[in-house]
């Protein structure tokens, strides 16, 4: 006997990549999700989203490890 292929909408079928995640979150509801140390950003841009991140949601746990470590 064959198994059922249905799928509820938004589970199953194929995963986007996190990036596409991401583009289609700033395109569609103006979300900007980046990591601190993504290293398409230059190093005043890392540092900005540093402090932006710091500003709306307080100093994150070992940030000097996270950076340099």
């Amino acid at each position: 006997m064959k198994s059922m292929r249905w799928h509820p909408p938004g589970y199953g079928g194929e995963r986007r990549d996190p990036d596409q995640f991401k583009r289609d979150g700033w395109h569609e509801q103006g979300l900007l999700a980046v990591r601190v140390d993504d290293q398409r950003l230059t190093w005043p841009e890392r540092e900005l989203v540093e402090q932006l991140g710091t500003k709306l949601y307080g100093k994150r746990a070992s940030t000097k490890e996270a950076r340099h470590g």
